[in-house]
Order: structure tokens, then C-alpha cells, then sequence
């Protein structure tokens, strides 16, 4: 048997504090809604592929499809992924002065999963995250060859995932009230929005998901990818306004 898929991979926190410092945390509406009731700053992450795949790998289709929602783009359709995530450039605001969390019972379901991978696509490399080498040397053991062990997280994932699919045409909307209606494509970037937090909190409580859903615009920078989402129907843009940032890969 490979000694490879036989190998565990364990995982014990040391409390170091560094998975909380410059990483922008996934939430779910609900979550985001507390996060900016108390101050809180959420950042949006877009994107997107369209209806014929251009931008989505064929092993990623079920998963992308689950969480994405399709929305008009020219005379074609792109199916957005649309990320909540708490703002924490630095330190997040929940840590306090020896680095431990101050709404550990309350902390957003993503912060419980860790360090697992919410994308099923994704594969846990601990060289890929912040905790120091210490935190992978001892431990209840978190994955066994290939398998996830603990059914706990498991459960999490699961609850995780599914509220990317609950909360998906709800995005969609929050968006269109914000004036979001541009994204990168799948696999080339990100754009990034930084709402107004009262105006993003109150579009959180007020917003629906009923009614018609506005044209969306792709950002891509290359000329070649402009040229081939044109040709799909795409509406492209090869520049980005000052209300969002692209971020390329």
C-alpha cells in the first residue's frame, strides 16, 4: 500500500493567533449581518463563469454550479460566486491582547473549520497554512489518507457549504442594491469591493430575493480571454472603476 495514503495528517492549535491576522474570513449572511451590527467591516470577492464552462475547470462544475447564480451578462449568462468575508487586513478585531478570541463560542463558522478546506477541490497542505510546524506534530488526528477522520468538522463543512447555497441568490441581491455588478472570471481573479458598512448592513436586513436581477459585467485583463468571452456574448470590461479592485492570479 502507498505509505502516502496511509499517513495522517494531525493538527493541534498552539493558540499563536496567526489564522487570525491578515486573512479575510468567509461568513454567511446571517454571519455577516452580526459582523456588521457590531462594527464589523465586510469585503466582497467575486467571480464568475459562464454558462457554456469558459472559466470553470469540468471537475469543479457540480461544486461551482451549487454555489453560483446564474445572471445576465451581454447576450449571454454567468454564473457568479459571490464571497462575505469579515475585512481583517491585520489583526481581527476579535482578538484581543494574547491573541485569543473574544467571541470563541460565536465565531463564524468558517474559524471553526479550520484548517480544513471548505472547496472539496482544495486538498489540506499544512506547509500552505500560517501555524507553526509545532501544530502538526501532535493532536487527535484530522485526516487519514485521503479521509477525513472527524465527523465534527465534517458536519461543519457540510453546514458551510449548504449556506453557500442558501445564500447565494441572496448575494445576488445585496449586490445589485450596492451598485455590485462586476466580476472576474473564475480562475483569473477576483474583484473586490469594499461596501459602505451601513449602507452593506442595512441592505442585509432589507433585501429580498424576489424581482428581475440587472446585467453583470466581466473584468478580464488579458486580450486573448477578452476576445474569446466576446465572442461567448460576455460583456467585458479591461478596466476597472475606482468603486472595486481586481485582483488577478
Amino acid at each position: 500500500m502507498n505509505s502516502a495514503q496511509t499517513t495522517d495528517i494531525r493538527f493541534d492549535c498552539t493558540g499563536c493567533g496567526k489564522c487570525c491576522t491578515g486573512h479575510h474570513v468567509p461568513l454567511t449572511l446571517n454571519e455577516a449581518r452580526q459582523w456588521t451590527v457590531s462594527g464589523g467591516q465586510v469585503i466582497v470577492l467575486i467571480e464568475a463563469f459562464l454558462a457554456n464552462g469558459l472559466g470553470l475547470p469540468a471537475e469543479q462544475r457540480e461544486h461551482a454550479l451549487r454555489r453560483s447564480w446564474p445572471v445576465p451578462c451581454g447576450s449571454t449568462e454567468a454564473h457568479v460566486a459571490i464571497t462575505f468575508a469579515a475585512f481583517n487586513p491585520e489583526r481581527c478585531r476579535n482578538l484581543d491582547a494574547n491573541d485569543l478570541c473574544t467571541i470563541y463560542e460565536s465565531r463564524p463558522l468558517v474559524c471553526r473549520i479550520y484548517p480544513m478546506e471548505i472547496n472539496p477541490h482544495i486538498p489540506l497542505r499544512p506547509e500552505a497554512k500560517d501555524c507553526p510546524s509545532e501544530a502538526w506534530q501532535s493532536g487527535p488526528p484530522l485526516i487519514h489518507g485521503q479521509q477525513l477522520v472527524d465527523r465534527r468538522l465534517a458536519e461543519l463543512i457540510e453546514r458551510s457549504r449548504q449556506a453557500d447555497r442558501d445564500d447565494i441568490r441572496g448575494k445576488v441581491a445585496i449586490c445589485q442594491a450596492l451598485g455590485i455588478d462586476t466580476s472576474a472570471l473564475k480562475g483569473n481573479g477576483f474583484t473586490a469591493y469594499l461596501p459602505d458598512t451601513q449602507a452593506l448592513a442595512q441592505a442585509l436586513q432589507q433585501v429580498g430575493t424576489e424581482g428581475p436581477i440587472a446585467p453583470w459585467t466581466l473584468h478580464v485583463i488579458d486580450p486573448a480571454l477578452c476576445e474569446q468571452l466576446q465572442a461567448s456574448g460576455a460583456q467585458v470590461y479591461s478596466e476597472a472603476a475606482g468603486h472595486y479592485a481586481f485582483i488577478g492570479f
